[in-house]
């Protein structure tokens, strides 16, 4: 007669003492490893509060900007519907003829904030120094 017996075998275990200090090793490694990356913004450098200067309106041209995203460029009473990206090569020319101009931008309260982005952009884009942000209308 055979007899079985039983086997008295424990089930396989993982040790887990040092789990937390494995983790702890972890998070360390990626927090120091992992590179944020930062939005730079627009690049404007603005003046102290109170300071007004008196311009001569030839060394302004008004940019405005409809709700709609439709740009209008103009001084002195001459005013034309641009293109958003003509908008970079009209002021390399406008910065050829006159090295003093004030680019001034104006929107209407409900144009898109990419719209507006554009626009600046492309005027840093001409190497355009002198911008004038305008209260947006409406």
């Amino acid at each position: 007669m055979l007899v079985n017996k039983r086997r008295n075998k424990k089930g396989g275990e993982i040790p887990t003492a040092s789990l937390p200090d494995i983790v702890f090793m972890l998070l360390l490694f990626f927090l120091v490893t992992t590179t944020i990356d930062m939005d730079k913004g627009l690049g404007m450098v603005l003046p102290d509060k109170g300071e007004s200067v008196e311009v001569h309106k030839k060394n302004i041209t008004n940019i405005l900007v409809s709700a709609s995203g439709k740009v209008a460029v103009g001084s002195s009473g001459e005013i034309r519907i641009v293109d958003v990206r003509e908008l970079k090569q009209i002021a390399k020319q406008l910065l050829a003829t006159n090295d003093k101009m004030i680019f001034s931008v104006k929107t209407d309260s409900r144009t898109k904030y990419k719209v507006y982005i554009d626009v600046i952009d492309q005027l840093k884009q001409a190497n355009a120094k002198r911008i004038s942000i305008a209260d947006p209308e409406g």
